[in-house]
């Protein structure tokens, strides 16, 4: 792509993407990779919301939360993907300054729910393992209902200050974003003007809304731990890690590769470590999320196996 130099831009109606290679006998391949990963990740989540609806056995608390990450992770992967693929196919990486703040809308409402999904996930085994007694009355339907309300609101309200902030920047050093897709530092980096209480903001709402959920994850799991080691049984101590074991392998997967992207987009880093940071958070964990519940998770697996049976 043409590098393009522009100072002082007031008025902007379009960005250009990073293309994630400009090798024309690349594209092709890239192109394909990107939407099969893309279908993998769709279907692999869409089978698990169809398997946790379709089965009595799974109608709980914990399979309830799975069944919005699944649904959240779809549209995760589809603020990103599809664009990025059709720029390969049609050999372009032009995007509207409307269409930039609609994926950027979409990226992190959805980023934010899993991360919170992720929290009340976490919530949920630790009462099911600590107050195993109180669990059905903790965690009854309507308080089920009520956590992902909550997250779904911080999500857009998360959302709507990104927006606010972005419409505030009214001047750009360039028009060039540094990744294939709409990030919000990336605006914040191309504004001419002031951007320090805007940053500031930005930052506020990250801790707010990224770091107290991971806090929330991580009091969660050392008060699981405890209990977990006060069992004296060593098939108790196996079986109560088993029940969070392939929830705490995404929170690994989502918050590892998200820390790597998110460093990478304040850093100065090259644009291909930020690329491949972006690939790995936006791609890489939303289709590998069907893969470990299916595989780690017992409930899940057995289920897998009635329903193709049934279908067969």
């Amino acid at each position: 792509m043409m590098k393009i130099k522009m100072q002082n831009i007031t008025h902007v109606s379009e960005f250009y993407l990073l293309r994630v290679s400009d090798d024309p006998e690349l594209q092709p391949i890239l192109c394909g990779l990107f939407l099969c990963m893309y279908l993998i990740s769709v279907l692999g989540n869409l089978l698990i919301i169809l398997t946790v609806s379709s089965d009595s056995h799974l109608h709980t608390p914990m399979y309830f939360f799975l069944s919005f990450l699944s649904l959240a992770d779809i549209g995760f992967i589809s603020s990103t993907v599809p664009n990025m693929v059709a720029d390969l196919q049609i050999h372009s990486s032009v995007i509207s300054y409307v269409g930039c703040l609609t994926q950027m809308s979409l990226f992190v409402t959805f980023a934010c729910m899993d991360s919170m999904l992720l929290t009340v996930m976490a919530y949920d085994r630790f009462v099911a393992i600590c107050h195993p007694l109180y669990y059905t009355v903790i965690m009854s339907p309507f308080r089920c209902g009520i956590l992902v309300l909550v997250s779904l609101l911080a999500s857009l309200f998360e959302s709507l200050l990104h927006n606010f902030i972005a419409l505030r920047l009214k001047c750009f050093k360039d028009v060039e974003i540094t990744n294939f897709f709409c990030h919000p530092s990336q605006l914040l980096n191309l504004a001419c003007n002031n951007t320090f209480n805007n940053s500031i903001l930005m930052y506020v709402i990250g801790i707010i809304l990224g770091v107290f959920p991971l806090s929330g994850i991580l009091v969660s799991y050392f008060k699981i731990i405890s209990s977990i080691l006060r069992i004296t049984s060593p098939g108790g101590k196996y079986k109560a890690f088993s029940t969070c074991g392939s929830h705490l392998a995404v929170v690994c997967l989502f918050y590892g590769t998200g820390l790597g992207e998110y460093f990478g987009s304040i850093l100065s880093l090259s644009s291909g470590n930020n690329v491949v940071a972006s690939l790995m958070y936006t791609v890489v964990t939303p289709m590998l999320n069907p893969f470990i519940y299916s595989l780690r998770n017992q409930d899940i697996s057995s289920s897998l196996k009635r329903l193709h049976f049934c279908v067969t």
